[in-house]
């Protein structure tokens, strides 16, 4: 007998009145937020919130606003059907509802059209939708911790998370939401929002997923050339390699960054970036004296990874 899938929701409307029926029968509800192309790192913050929480929500969204006009978002890879299919089997009756909407941004009254419909020259939603003039123009800026690791390389790309995470909080109303620390920054910033904003949501880290390799699971994997895979994978070893030094007393960031990055570089890719932080408020530090986490972005071929290690001594 076929698994029974979860409601399918595509409306706004729809979907807030749900939430608020079932959170009026003493149901608490968690909230994943994904772009979709589902992947074991997924189904385990799936897992955590089906343990916490009485209902779960799984949302999948390819959300325009944290694409710049360099940056196609239509070539993000993406199946639903293949997504509501991994949902079925992560846990029977493990997820409630998929929140699938067609569009979360004002377009300028012109209904809810898909965004890859909307899009100028196949990839600058966000220009497009500024430039109109009648769309959308309400965004939502961590202004202190966006700076930095990926906000120098893609400053517009954190207000485009915030603010869609934000409609997502208003919209399925969630009392716990999961975030995977794959995007640590990113996780950072959500909790500081929701701290500063007044959410009534419990923003939830979860560790890091890799795959059996080694590699930080991405949805962007596929996109990976099976040479530049293997390539990646210097990522994880150098980021190892830099933890074991630093846990035997190596404290000098400069001399652990460099590590990473000549290993990277050895091994054919393009550091973006190569920084160790504060785990809190994500400041660089020049030696280690308590807890840090080690951030890497690279380019293998034309996808760009990321991936970090926490550091505690």
């Amino acid at each position: 007998m076929e698994a029974k899938g979860p409601l399918i929701i595509t409306n706004k409307d729809e979907m807030r009145l749900w939430s608020r029926s079932m959170r009026a029968q003493g149901n608490t509800i968690g909230l994943v937020p994904t772009m979709g192309f589902l992947h074991d790192g997924h189904l385990a913050l799936i897992r955590q919130a089906h343990a916490r929480t009485h209902l779960t929500v799984v949302s999948i969204y390819v959300n325009p606003g944290q694409f710049a006009v360099s940056e196609d978002f239509s070539t993000y890879p993406s199946d639903i059907r293949g997504d509501v299919d991994k949902l079925r089997a992560v846990i029977p009756g493990g997820v409630d509802v998929v929140f699938n909407p067609h569009n979360l941004y004002d377009y300028g009254g012109e209904g809810e059209e898909r965004e890859s419909e909307r899009v100028c020259g196949g990839g600058s939603a966000v220009s497009c939708v500024e430039e109109r003039g009648a769309g959308h123009e309400t965004w939502v800026r961590v202004e202190g911790l966006e700076k930095g690791l990926c906000g120098k390389s893609r400053p517009i790309f954190f207000r485009g998370v915030a603010t869609v995470v934000a409609k997502l909080f208003n919209i399925v109303e969630p009392d716990v939401a999961f975030f995977g620390k794959k995007d640590y920054q990113q996780w950072r910033i959500i909790q500081r929002m929701v701290r500063d904003l007044d959410f009534g949501v419990k923003v939830i880290g979860s560790e890091l997923v890799r795959e059996d390799d080694g590699l930080a699971m991405s949805s962007r994997n596929v996109l990976l050339s099976p040479e530049d895979r293997k390539k990646a994978l210097s990522i994880n070893r150098s980021l190892s390699e830099a933890k074991s030094a630093a846990v035997k007393g190596q404290v000098d960031c400069r001399e652990l960054k460099n590590l990473v990055i000549q290993a990277i570089h050895e091994a054919g890719g393009r550091v973006d970036y190569a920084e160790i932080v504060d785990q809190e408020n994500l400041e660089a530090v020049e030696e280690i004296k308590g807890a840090v986490v080690f951030c890497v972005a690279a380019w293998f071929g034309k996808v760009r990874l990321i991936d970090n290690m926490e550091i505690n001594v």
